[in-house]
């Protein structure tokens, strides 16, 4: 399998250092089509989403009559491709679009980005560029996390860009003059106040007068991976029980919407607490504040933990809440992620406990600066970057850019080429599965 390369196309600062706007490229096999792209990670601002472009580079004496297309599949697979017999496949199809790249179709051309035009100048006459707008219904990119020993593609929603050779769109490529290439849909939430999450219980039992009252508050709403979750917990014991303890736990619940409906909950922090305890009858007053982090890091095992979308070879997150626009387009997503914390006293024998759910989103932060699509990338020079130290603990980046100065790679005029390769994990240097 051709390995990607990460390029980079440097853009010069009044004489200082030079940095450079990074570009994947991957090559079929037969090095006939080249496909150059500026990211693999495309944003869902929810005003607007960041489109796909990027240039083909042919070798138009190779194709003769043949043309160049290029499609983008969102696909939920929800069983092993090892498990696919008599032309039956697990997987569902939720979006699906298809572009004609060579010979270009003038009706269906649109104005180039500034990425676009750098790279066909650079790249010369036989450079061709497409263009894809996701909707707004499309899926964010999903994966189920595997079980140790697991193979192949894990389960999950997950984006192909495929570029391929044929004499129409609907025939089968052939592997030699193809190109596949995972990307990933991600979701920022909205930056708007939302009220802090409350909820209250209250529980009288027989042969006892007076309440329990149970009272639990998360300092904010909307979380970034990484970020701490604050639980500020009150209680006043007006019966004659005693309490012993209290657990709190955040819980991911995933809705898997295939042919029907199925939630999967799983605890991804928790904690158990003594301190303060036992609350004896009629002691009222009570309050603490308690403190929980999810990370994926400390839930690795867990088969079926919804993650944001993975990129071979390289790390990513639990998976962000779902933003749904339009609930009855559920069945459009493929998997609904939701997130609570459970807050729960644990009550003396023979007594049912008392417990509260609050629900909260966890996401990514949103970047100061979100220019619409449309801007060249020169205009994006005031954006936060959300690499380097200041980004969030847990965070999904693509960790392919390195110095301009690396000896490992070698300078062609304004590109740094740098081979995928060298950055795959030690024991993977044999995998040829799908990049």
């Amino acid at each position: 399998m051709t390995d990607i390369q990460a390029a980079s196309l440097e853009g010069s600062d009044d004489g200082q250092k030079k940095q450079g706007t990074r570009v994947f490229k991957k090559s079929s096999p037969n090095s006939k089509i080249t496909v150059y792209l500026g990211k693999r990670d495309f944003i869902d601002y929810l005003s607007h989403i960041d489109p796909i472009d990027g240039v083909v580079l042919v070798d138009p004496e190779y194709l003769k009559e043949r043309k160049v297309y290029a499609h983008v599949l969102a696909a939920f697979r929800y069983g092993r491709e090892d498990l696919d017999v008599l032309g039956l496949t697990f997987r569902k199809d939720l979006y699906l679009a298809t572009a004609q790249v060579w010979p270009p179709i003038e009706e269906q051309k649109k104005p180039l980005t500034r990425l676009q035009e750098r790279l066909m100048k650079k790249l010369g006459p036989n450079a061709f560029p497409f263009f894809f707008e996701l909707p707004s219904s499309s899926p964010a990119s999903v994966t189920l996390q595997p079980a140790p020993g697991d193979t192949g593609k894990p389960c999950g929603v997950d984006y192909e860009l495929k570029t391929y050779v044929a004499d129409g769109p609907d025939d089968k490529p052939h592997k030699r003059n193809s190109i596949q290439l995972a990307i990933r849909k991600l979701t920022y939430a909205p930056e708007e106040p939302a009220p802090q999450p409350s909820a209250e219980a209250v529980k009288e039992f027989m042969m006892s007068s007076g309440n329990l009252r149970l009272e639990a508050t998360l300092d904010k709403e909307k979380y970034y991976h990484g970020e701490s979750i604050t639980v500020n917990v009150l209680v006043d014991n007006n019966t004659s029980k005693t309490v012993k303890k209290v657990k709190i736990s955040v819980r991911q619940y995933a809705d898997i919407c295939l042919f029907s409906t199925a939630q999967y909950k799983c605890v991804v922090a928790e904690l158990e607490s003594e301190e303060g305890f036992p609350i004896l009858a009629s002691q009222t007053g009570f309050c603490k504040v308690y403190t929980l982090t999810p990370l994926l890091n400390n839930n690795r095992d867990k088969r079926g933990l919804a993650l944001d979308g993975k990129l071979k070879h390289e790390d990513t997150n639990l998976a962000s809440s779902t933003i749904l626009r339009d609930a009855s387009q559920k069945e459009n997503l493929g998997i609904v992620v939701q997130y609570k914390v459970k807050v729960r006293l644990i009550l003396g024998f023979g007594s049912s406990d008392l417990s509260v759910e609050l629900p909260f989103t966890l996401t990514h932060p949103k970047p100061a600066e979100s220019p619409p699509p449309s801007r060249p990338t020169s205009a994006l020079k005031g954006a936060v970057p959300l690499s380097g130290a200041n980004a969030p603990i847990d965070t999904n980046l693509i960790q392919l850019e390195t110095d301009a100065n690396d000896s490992g790679g070698h300078r062609d005029e304004d590109f740094i080429f740098e081979d995928f390769a060298r950055l795959r994990l030690k024991g993977h240097e044999g995998d040829d599965t799908e990049a």
